[in-house]
Protein backbone atom coordinates (compact mmCIF):
# COMPACT_ATOMS: atom_id res chain seq x y z
CA UNK A 1 0.00 0.00 0.00
CA UNK A 2 1.39 3.48 -1.09
CA UNK A 3 0.28 6.43 0.84
CA UNK A 4 0.98 10.03 -1.07
CA UNK A 5 -0.71 13.19 -1.90
CA UNK A 6 -3.61 12.97 -3.96
CA UNK A 7 -3.04 13.64 -7.58
CA UNK A 8 -5.85 14.89 -10.42
CA UNK A 9 -6.29 10.72 -11.40
CA UNK A 10 -7.58 10.05 -7.94
CA UNK A 11 -10.22 12.87 -7.63
CA UNK A 12 -12.83 10.64 -8.84
CA UNK A 13 -12.63 7.79 -6.86
CA UNK A 14 -11.93 10.09 -4.08
CA UNK A 15 -15.46 12.18 -4.72
CA UNK A 16 -16.81 8.51 -5.27
CA UNK A 17 -16.13 7.20 -1.48
CA UNK A 18 -16.84 10.87 0.02
CA UNK A 19 -20.18 10.50 -1.99
CA UNK A 20 -21.40 7.49 -0.88
CA UNK A 21 -20.55 8.31 2.96
CA UNK A 22 -22.80 11.69 2.14
CA UNK A 23 -25.59 9.16 0.63
CA UNK A 24 -25.64 6.10 3.23
CA UNK A 25 -23.97 7.50 6.18
CA UNK A 26 -23.66 9.70 8.69
CA UNK A 27 -19.92 9.93 9.01
CA UNK A 28 -20.49 13.48 7.08
CA UNK A 29 -23.09 15.93 8.01
CA UNK A 30 -22.88 17.09 3.59
CA UNK A 31 -26.11 16.13 2.41
CA UNK A 32 -25.42 16.22 -0.88
CA UNK A 33 -21.92 15.97 -2.09
CA UNK A 34 -19.46 18.37 -3.24
CA UNK A 35 -18.49 18.95 -6.86
CA UNK A 36 -15.25 18.05 -8.49
CA UNK A 37 -13.62 21.87 -7.90
CA UNK A 38 -13.98 21.82 -4.27
CA UNK A 39 -11.68 18.31 -4.09
CA UNK A 40 -9.52 19.92 -6.75
CA UNK A 41 -9.01 22.86 -4.61
CA UNK A 42 -7.96 20.45 -1.58
CA UNK A 43 -5.92 18.50 -3.84
CA UNK A 44 -4.44 21.56 -5.02
CA UNK A 45 -4.05 23.50 -1.51
CA UNK A 46 -0.59 24.72 -0.59
CA UNK A 47 -1.77 26.45 2.72
CA UNK A 48 0.95 24.62 5.29
CA UNK A 49 -1.23 22.38 7.49
CA UNK A 50 -3.42 21.49 4.77
CA UNK A 51 -3.34 18.19 3.39
CA UNK A 52 -5.46 15.61 1.27
CA UNK A 53 -3.58 11.93 1.25
CA UNK A 54 -4.74 8.70 -0.75
CA UNK A 55 -4.03 5.30 0.49
CA UNK A 56 -3.55 3.21 -3.30
CA UNK A 57 -3.17 -0.07 -3.61
CA UNK A 58 -2.60 -1.93 -7.40
CA UNK A 59 -3.92 1.47 -8.54
CA UNK A 60 -7.60 1.67 -6.64
CA UNK A 61 -7.70 4.50 -3.88
CA UNK A 62 -8.27 2.73 -0.63
CA UNK A 63 -9.31 5.79 1.26
CA UNK A 64 -8.43 9.31 2.11
CA UNK A 65 -7.45 11.46 4.80
CA UNK A 66 -7.42 14.84 5.05
CA UNK A 67 -6.87 18.47 7.49
CA UNK A 68 -7.95 21.55 6.92
CA UNK A 69 -8.20 24.78 9.07
CA UNK A 70 -9.98 24.51 12.89
CA UNK A 71 -11.20 27.73 13.09
CA UNK A 72 -9.95 31.34 10.77
CA UNK A 73 -8.86 32.75 13.82
CA UNK A 74 -5.33 33.51 13.75
CA UNK A 75 -4.83 32.02 17.34
CA UNK A 76 -6.46 28.62 15.81
CA UNK A 77 -3.26 28.41 13.64
CA UNK A 78 -1.58 25.81 15.19
CA UNK A 79 -4.87 23.97 15.11
CA UNK A 80 -6.24 21.80 12.44
CA UNK A 81 -9.08 19.50 12.01
CA UNK A 82 -8.56 16.34 10.36
CA UNK A 83 -11.27 13.61 8.39
CA UNK A 84 -10.52 9.97 7.04
CA UNK A 85 -12.72 8.17 4.95
CA UNK A 86 -12.21 4.60 3.20
CA UNK A 87 -13.66 2.87 0.68
CA UNK A 88 -16.21 -0.12 1.15
CA UNK A 89 -14.00 -3.47 1.95
CA UNK A 90 -10.85 -1.09 3.26
CA UNK A 91 -12.17 -1.28 6.80
CA UNK A 92 -10.17 -3.04 9.45
CA UNK A 93 -7.34 -4.15 7.41
CA UNK A 94 -5.17 -1.10 8.61
CA UNK A 95 -5.63 1.03 5.73
CA UNK A 96 -7.17 3.90 8.07
CA UNK A 97 -4.05 3.61 10.91
CA UNK A 98 -1.47 4.12 8.01
CA UNK A 99 -3.17 6.38 6.31
CA UNK A 100 -4.20 8.78 9.28
CA UNK A 101 -0.48 8.08 10.86
CA UNK A 102 1.24 9.99 7.34
CA UNK A 103 -0.99 12.68 7.65
CA UNK A 104 -0.06 13.35 11.07
CA UNK A 105 3.87 12.65 10.15
CA UNK A 106 2.89 16.00 7.85
CA UNK A 107 1.32 17.67 10.48
CA UNK A 108 4.12 17.52 12.96
CA UNK A 109 6.35 18.91 10.12
CA UNK A 110 4.00 21.85 9.73
CA UNK A 111 4.37 22.60 13.15
CA UNK A 112 0.77 21.91 13.73
CA UNK A 113 0.37 21.34 17.26
CA UNK A 114 -3.37 20.40 17.94
CA UNK A 115 -5.38 18.09 15.64
CA UNK A 116 -9.02 17.93 16.11
CA UNK A 117 -11.44 15.16 14.73
CA UNK A 118 -15.19 15.33 14.92
CA UNK A 119 -16.96 12.23 14.80
CA UNK A 120 -20.81 11.77 14.55
CA UNK A 121 -21.74 9.50 17.25
CA UNK A 122 -22.56 6.97 17.62
CA UNK A 123 -19.45 5.64 15.43
CA UNK A 124 -17.11 2.48 17.64
CA UNK A 125 -14.99 2.22 14.60
CA UNK A 126 -14.01 5.70 14.32
CA UNK A 127 -13.56 6.26 18.13
CA UNK A 128 -11.56 3.05 18.02
CA UNK A 129 -9.25 4.45 15.44
CA UNK A 130 -8.65 7.62 16.84
CA UNK A 131 -7.94 6.32 20.51
CA UNK A 132 -5.58 4.11 18.56
CA UNK A 133 -3.56 6.98 17.56
CA UNK A 134 -3.17 8.77 20.72
CA UNK A 135 -6.80 10.99 20.58
CA UNK A 136 -8.38 11.58 23.55
CA UNK A 137 -12.26 12.03 23.55
CA UNK A 138 -12.56 16.06 24.24
CA UNK A 139 -16.50 16.59 24.24
CA UNK A 140 -19.76 15.85 22.59
CA UNK A 141 -22.72 18.19 20.99
CA UNK A 142 -25.78 16.42 21.64
CA UNK A 143 -28.55 16.12 18.97
CA UNK A 144 -26.54 18.85 16.45
CA UNK A 145 -26.99 17.15 13.11
CA UNK A 146 -29.91 15.93 11.86
CA UNK A 147 -29.71 12.85 8.64
CA UNK A 148 -32.11 10.53 7.59
CA UNK A 149 -34.84 11.11 10.05
CA UNK A 150 -32.83 10.87 13.45
CA UNK A 151 -30.48 13.49 15.26
CA UNK A 152 -27.02 12.70 15.54
CA UNK A 153 -24.42 13.88 18.49
CA UNK A 154 -20.93 14.92 17.24
CA UNK A 155 -17.90 13.88 19.53
CA UNK A 156 -15.06 16.29 19.68
CA UNK A 157 -11.49 14.07 20.15
CA UNK A 158 -7.77 15.91 20.19
CA UNK A 159 -4.66 15.10 19.96
CA UNK A 160 -1.46 17.21 20.55
CA UNK A 161 1.54 16.67 18.67
CA UNK A 162 4.07 18.11 21.43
Amino acid sequence: MLIRAAQPSDLAAVAAIYAHEVEQGTATFDTTPPDQSSWEHKASDTTPGHHLLVAVQDDRVLGFAYSVTYRPRGAYAQTKETSIYLAEGAQGRGVGSTLYAALLDRLRDDDVYTVIAVIASPNPASAALHRSLGFEQAGVLRRVGYKFGRRIDTEFWQLLLD
